[in-house]
Order: structure tokens, then C-alpha cells, then sequence
């Protein structure tokens, strides 16, 4: 039994969609562990002061995780990777994974130390909102040790993908959110919110270490090493410091957004991060599925000048984004106080905190199409090997958003009849707190900005065809009208019928309305004769797997 359940773990994945659903299939199972997760925590504590704390102290970790990991991602390391393999150089290959692996812990504990030394000065500067610094300032030091566990963890990813094992990447976060939940229920008790964060630092060990064995086996293996070939680091430098200022400068924007969200009501940070996590489940199911799975193809396509199929390949995985997220955004909106309060409706989390999340929730997913698309386009150019238009990207929907998130903050706060519109349009306007809405409103607007920007380059680098996702597009808007109408019909309908006060009533309701609705969508997408639909149907109907060989020293990878 063992040995049957590490077959399919190390085995190769064939084919775009297979692998896309193969990813989409564990992140739905990891995602449901972040849900269990976040519900955990919304019913121990509420939207309240200690989860703002705990949300709060992610961002300098999270920050410095994509300014030093970035070296090591798998989208920086992969092309190089596949251009040594091509040349018949793996020792090549395993020499750069073993010289990063080793300057990115040097660096990482040098500057990790001194953040830490001063985190007490620093977090009072960054959220002075918060009362509770000492707490603040305890969990920022624990959760430092996140980032250089999950560092590693994607130069193993950069051997895990290569090989096309994308359930043994995909089981990874769910080992993550495993350690977090450990952390809430048995650590908690005994060293309180310190004992989350320790969960957290145990979930992201568990990220490298279920990776581990494929690598060691791998012709790529690596290890720590002591000299260094300076001009293919340089290199490697090159094109990961761009793409390091790419994702610093996300993380930068709900840093501020984060920050923003202190002086707000207290619970506002939790609100925000709630809605956050909430809209990430789909985000990770659809966009980041289709982007993770197409990026290696993408890579060895450009580094073998097939550009035709390399173009092809962007379209198809394109289309399949669009075709699953405009209708999901749909019967998330319809669906959004269903959604939060099952999801999080527990203990502390009451149904005014409900009402507020589902708002900013609503708000957050609207970004879910143009997000999807972005992590393809971001992944497309680093598989050309351009990093530094997603920087320049970056740079300018980053200020964009925080300068809007400022405006639109100080507006909501100073017109009342503006407060009142957003308010009444989200159904909040008899709940406190209601100016969180600002910062899913401008993280939103950047969303979609990025897109035209980078619909823009896209077409101009790569001459792509964008007759076929309009196409999509316009069978997408259709099917999510169907698909949500007939959901917000059901809602109506099952009032009656079910007590909505109850737990089990309100999960009923939302069941059986998301159920008709996304009936409607297929219905609707099988009356257009869409494409997609019959693509979907035969990827199902193939062969998932190519290898039943479970990684060894025998079979080389």
C-alpha cells in the first residue's frame, strides 16, 4: 500500500491539462486545510486585535522570502536548468543549485539576525496601530525561520518540476498547512500565538522535506558548496533580481495595504486577510494550476526556439483560465455570506464580522480573471528569460495601488455620501468598520491594471492571437450569467425551506444553489459549444501519468 500511494506521488504527469488538474485537484486539498485553518482561527479568536497581530507579522517574513528566495525560484532556475540538461551538462545544473543554495543561507541568516535584533524598533515604526508590540514583535522572530525552510524549498522545486512531478509538488502546501494546523490546536494552548507561529515554521520544514527524496535520487541533487562559478551566478543574479523586486513589490503593496489597515478599526487587518485567503482558493485552484503547469513546457520550448508551439501553448493554457474564473467570480459574488459563513462562522467570528468579509470578499475576487492571467503572462516572459518588464510592471501598478489605497482611504473617510454608496452597494451599511473596503477596492484596481499592462507587452513580445480568449471571454461572460442568475434564483427559493439560522441550513442553501448554478454555467458553455468544455472532457479522459517508476538511483531522473 506504501509503495502503491509513492508510485503516484513520484510519478511524471503528461500533458497541460492533466497536470493542471492534477495541480488544481491538491491545491483544492490544500486550500481546504487553509480553510480549516483560517475557520480554526476566526472561531479561537475572532476578527479581532491578537489574528491582526498574527497577520500583521507574516509581512516582513513574507517580504524577505521573495527578495532572497527569489534566486532559487523554480521560474528564474528552470530555464537554465533545462538549457544545461539540453546540452547534456547535469553536473553543470548541479553545481548552480549547490553555490545559490549555499550564498542564499549565508545572506539570509545575516540580514534575517539583524532584522530580528532590531524587530522592536522597526514594527513600532511599521504598526504603531497595534498595542501589543512585545507579542508583535515574539511572533515576527519566530516566523523569520519560514522563509529560509521555504528558500529551500523551491530550489527543490526547481528539480521537482523539471521532471514533471507535479504531485509531489502540489503535496508540499498541503504538509504546510498541516504544521499550522498542529500549531493551532496542540501548540497554542501551551505557548500561545508563539505556538502558531511554531506551527508555521514546522509546516514549512514539512514543504522541504516531502520533497526531498526525489531530489536526492535526481541527477540535479545539490548540496552546500564552497566554490563558486561567479559568471554563471552572476547570470543567474541578473535575471533573479528583477523577478525578486517583482514579488518584493507585491508583497511590498499589502504590506502597505496591511499597514493601512492598522489604523483602521481594530479586526480590520483579520477582515482584509480572511478575504484575502478566501479569494486565493480559487486563484490557486485556476490561475496558479494553469501557470505552474505550463511553465515548464514553456520553458523547454523556448529554450529549444519552438516558438510557434511556444505561442500556442500560452493561448490554450490562456483560455482554460478564462473559461474557469469568470464564471467562478460570478458564483462567488452570489454566493459570498453562503461562503464566509461556513467557511469561517464559528465561536468568535460573529455574523457582523461575517457580513464585512463577505464584502471586502466580494470586492477581492473580481481580481480573479485578471490575476490567473497575469501569473501565465509573468511566467510566459520568464520562460523567455524577461524579467525585467514584470519589474517594470510591478513597479508602476504597485504605485498606483498604494497611491489609490491612500486617496480612496482618505475619501472614504472625509464624504459621507461616497461612504454611504460603497456601503449600501455591498449591503454593509449598518456594520462598523466598513472603510476596510478601501483596501480591497485598490488592491483590486492594481489587479486589473497589471492586466493591460501586461496584455499590452504580451502581445507586442510574444505576437500573440487574441481572437481566441475574446472568443472564450465572451462564452465565459454568458455562461457566468446563466450560471449565477440561476444561483441567486435558488438562494431565493431555498429561504423558505431551510433554516438559514443554523449551520447545516446555511450550508444546505449554499450547496444547492452553487450546485444549479454551476449547472447552469455548463449547461450554458455545452449550448455555445464551447471548446474548452470538449477539451476539458477529453483531458479526463486520458492518461494522467507517464511513469509508474517511483524516483530511485536505478532510474535516474
Amino acid at each position: 500500500m506504501v509503495r502503491r500511494v509513492l508510485g503516484l506521488v513520484y510519478k511524471e504527469v503528461s500533458g497541460l491539462h492533466q497536470a493542471a488538474y492534477v495541480l488544481a485537484l491538491f491545491a483544492f486539498g490544500s486550500q481546504l486545510l487553509a480553510l480549516i485553518r483560517d475557520r480554526i482561527l476566526a472561531g479561537q479568536f475572532g476578527a479581532g486585535a491578537t489574528l491582526d497581530i498574527y497577520y500583521a507579522a507574516f509581512r516582513i517574513p513574507d517580504l524577505l522570502f521573495v527578495l532572497f528566495a527569489s534566486m532559487l525560484s523554480v521560474y528564474v532556475l528552470l530555464p537554465y536548468v533545462a538549457s544545461y540538461a539540453e546540452r547534456g551538462l547535469p553536473q553543470a545544473a548541479q553545481a548552480l543549485l549547490g553555490q545559490l543554495m549555499t550564498l542564499f543561507l549565508a545572506g539570509y541568516v545575516m540580514l534575517a539576525g539583524a532584522i530580528a535584533l532590531s524587530a522592536p524598533y522597526l514594527l513600532a515604526w511599521l504598526y504603531p496601530g497595534i498595542t501589543d508590540q512585545a507579542l508583535l514583535v515574539a511572533v515576527t522572530q519566530v516566523l523569520l525561520l519560514q522563509p529560509v525552510l521555504l528558500g529551500l524549498s523551491s530550489l527543490c522545486g526547481v528539480v521537482t518540476q523539471y521532471h514533471s512531478r507535479f504531485v509531489l509538488h502540489a503535496i508540499s502546501p498541503l504538509v504546510y498547512n498541516v504544521g499550522i494546523i498542529f500549531g493551532i490546536l496542540v501548540l497554542y494552548p501551551h505557548l500561545g500565538l508563539v505556538g502558531v507561529a511554531a506551527g508555521v515554521v514546522l509546516g514549512a520544514l514539512g514543504h522541504v522535506l516531502v520533497q526531498w527524496p526525489l531530489v536526492r535520487n535526481s541527477q540535479f541533487r545539490f548540496r552546500p558548496r564552497v566554490q563558486f562559478d561567479w559568471p554563471a551566478i552572476r547570470s543567474v543574479v541578473m535575471t533573479a533580481v528583477p523577478r525578486a523586486f517583482t514579488l518584493s513589490l507585491n508583497q511590498l503593496t499589502l504590506l502597505v495595504l496591511i499597514s493601512l489597515g492598522t489604523a483602521m478599526a481594530v479586526g480590520s487587518v483579520a477582515v482584509f486577510q480572511f478575504a484575502f485567503n478566501l479569494q486565493s482558493v480559487p486563484l490557486a485552484i485556476i490561475g496558479v494550476s494553469y501557470s505552474v503547469a505550463a511553465f515548464p513546457t514553456l520553458a523547454k520550448l523556448y529554450a529549444g526556439n519552438s516558438l510557434a508551439k511556444f505561442q500556442q501553448h500560452i493561448i490554450t493554457a490562456l483560455r482554460h483560465i478564462i473559461f474557469w474564473s469568470v464564471p467562478v467570480i460570478a458564483l462567488c459574488v452570489v454566493l459570498r455570506a453562503q461562503l464566509v459563513r461556513v467557511i469561517l462562522g464559528s465561536g468568535a467570528f460573529d455574523w457582523e464580522d461575517t457580513r464585512l468579509t463577505a464584502a471586502v470578499f466580494a470586492v477581492l475576487i473580481l481580481s480573479l480573471v485578471a490575476h490567473g492571467i497575469n501569473l501565465l503572462l509573468v511566467r510566459a516572459l520568464y520562460a523567455g528569460g524577461d524579467t525585467k518588464t514584470p519589474l517594470l510592471v510591478s513597479i508602476f501598478s504597485t504605485a498606483a495601488t498604494v497611491a489609490f489605497a491612500f486617496w480612496l482611504h482618505g475619501l472614504y473617510v472625509a464624504n459621507q455620501a461616497f461612504q454611504a454608496t460603497v456601503a449600501s452597494t455591498l449591503r454593509v451599511s449598518d456594520v462598523a468598520g466598513t472603510e476596510v473596503l478601501v483596501l480591497a477596492v485598490a488592491y483590486t484596481a492594481g489587479i486589473w491594471l497589471q492586466l493591460i499592462l501586461f496584455a499590452v507587452v504580451a502581445h507586442h513580445r510574444f505576437v500573440l492571437a487574441w481572437r481566441e480568449p475574446l472568443r472564450v471571454s465572451a462564452h465565459a461572460i454568458v455562461a457566468a450569467m446563466v450560471g449565477g442568475g440561476v444561483a441567486y434564483g435558488a438562494l431565493n427559493l431555498l429561504v423558505d425551506g431551510l433554516n438559514i439560522n443554523t449551520f447545516i441550513g446555511i450550508f444546505l442553501q449554499g450547496v444547492l444553489a452553487g450546485v444549479l448554478g454551476l449547472m447552469g454555467v455548463v449547461i450554458a458553455y455545452a449550448l455555445m459549444g464551447s471548446a474548452e468544455l470538449r477539451e476539458m472532457s477529453r483531458a479526463l479522459s486520458q492518461r494522467i501519468f507517464k511513469s509508474d517508476v517511483v524516483a530511485s538511483q536505478k532510474h535516474v531522473l
